[in-house]
């Protein structure tokens, strides 16, 4: 159950948020906010997949 909801939460998350990826964004000069979305997705993505 847990798991199918954030699989739902991981696939919003990758049509609405920004890819940093794509755009070669540089870490060390990231944004509170870029980091918080990107530790958001991180979180997302692990609970999905585990």
């Amino acid at each position: 159950m847990q798991q199918s909801f954030f699989k739902i939460v991981a696939k919003l998350n990758k049509a609405l948020l920004p890819s940093f990826s794509k755009k070669q964004l540089d870490l060390s000069k990231a944004s509170k906010l870029q980091l918080a979305l990107i530790g958001w997705r991180y979180y997302v993505t692990t609970k999905a997949l585990g």
